[in-house]
């Protein structure tokens, strides 16, 4: 009898299940050996980000748009209970995003072929826990939620623009439409690079911006609040006020369709709940000032951006440029899993992570 038969014997008394002599990814159980040795040890890529870096890649993927819109939300929802649901937003998104990291260590540990470049972590997780149809489910509700979100992200930062054109150009009114075509054809190109280890500078660039564009709102605010604070008004009580504050917060908090293909750049992917940890305390410090300013100051005088409410003219312009630009670079993230996705259609060759070079800081 060969070594693989007394294996399979062995693992059979030992009641771990099914024993492969293979870890092809036709099979979703993986062997007793791979999970023996997956609780031994912990994979390491040759290189990859930091936790640090992937912390604000994490941050990268969900401030911006909901920076701008949390003020009204919080006072669509009145002001404590908004306050309470950013704090429980804030906790159910980060188990979610800790939950959904440990999941990918689990499946590189159990299936080694997933510690080569994969272009669909988060169907692939699908995959091994339901089978190829929930594999191909998850894969379509990630790319309309890619889709959606660069959408939101596109017309922002185009919208931004516009303003800013009319702005500083005296009141000359350029085509909205138009901007929408030339910042889309400007941002085509970048979106070519490979994966989220090939445009780290950019998340740091993002991250500058929108801590800038945070601390230019609050000043904007202070500036405002005496002349503004005496004509606010609240809305009144209405539960659908809370329905349409909800999905700002979700919006907000969201973004965990790129988590899995972020920390698999990472050289230790086991280390993404360090990256997760620190990337909502980062994003929390910046929502809740932003929050509380917008309700202190203008009340139910806000509508879809509290950039527009903001009296001051440099102040405001120069929060709509930084809020564009971190908007501009955030598409980096939201289209990576979307390119990478009609690269594994058309069978499109990779290099494996073991030989490629990368730049990120370790």
């Amino acid at each position: 009898m060969d070594n693989q038969a007394f294996a399979a014997m062995d693992a059979k008394k030992k009641g771990s299940g099914p024993y492969f002599t293979n870890s092809s990814r036709t099979s979703i159980v993986s062997s007793s050996r791979d999970s023996n040795d997956s609780r031994r040890e912990k994979h390491h890529n040759p290189q990859g980000l930091h936790w640090i870096i992937t912390g604000l890649f994490v941050v990268g993927d969900m401030a911006g748009g909901g920076l701008v819109a949390l003020p009204t939300a919080v006072i669509q929802s009145q002001f404590w209970p908004g306050i309470i649901i950013t704090f429980l937003m804030c906790a159910v998104a980060g188990y979610t995003a800790y939950a959904l990291g440990e999941c990918w260590v689990m499946m590189q540990n159990r299936w080694p072929e997933y510690r080569e470049h994969c272009r669909k972590p988060y169907a692939e997780m699908g995959f091994r826990s339901m089978g190829t149809k929930i594999k191909n489910i998850v894969s379509v509700c990630i790319n309309v939620n890619q889709f959606g979100t660069a959408v939101v992200y596109l017309l922002l930062s185009s919208k931004n623009i516009h303003d800013s054109i009319k702005a500083f150009s005296s009141g000359f009114n350029f085509d909205f439409c138009i901007v929408v075509l030339i910042l889309a054809t400007c941002l085509l190109p970048i979106t070519f690079l490979k994966s989220p280890q090939d445009f780290w500078w950019a998340v740091v660039l993002a991250m500058i911006t929108t801590t800038v564009a945070v601390i230019l709102i609050c000043i904007g605010g202070g500036f405002d609040y005496q002349y503004c604070h005496q004509h606010k008004e609240m809305p009144d009580f209405h539960i659908t006020q809370y329905f349409l504050a909800l999905g700002t917060f979700l919006f907000s908090y969201g973004g965990h369709a790129a988590f899995p293909t972020i920390q698999h750049d990472m050289k230790k992917p086991h280390e993404f709940r360090k990256s997760v940890m620190l990337a909502f305390i980062i994003l929390q410090a910046l929502y809740l000032p932003v929050g509380i300013i917008g309700y202190m100051t203008y009340g139910d005088s806000l509508r879809e951006s509290v950039i527009n409410a903001i009296q001051t003219v440099w102040i405001q312009q120069a929060i709509n440029i930084l809020i564009t630009v971190h908007c501009i670079l955030t598409l980096t993230i939201v289209f990576n899993p979307l390119n990478q996705e009609v690269e594994e259609i058309f069978n499109v060759p990779t290099i494996s992570q073991s030989s490629a070079s990368s730049s990120a800081p370790e």
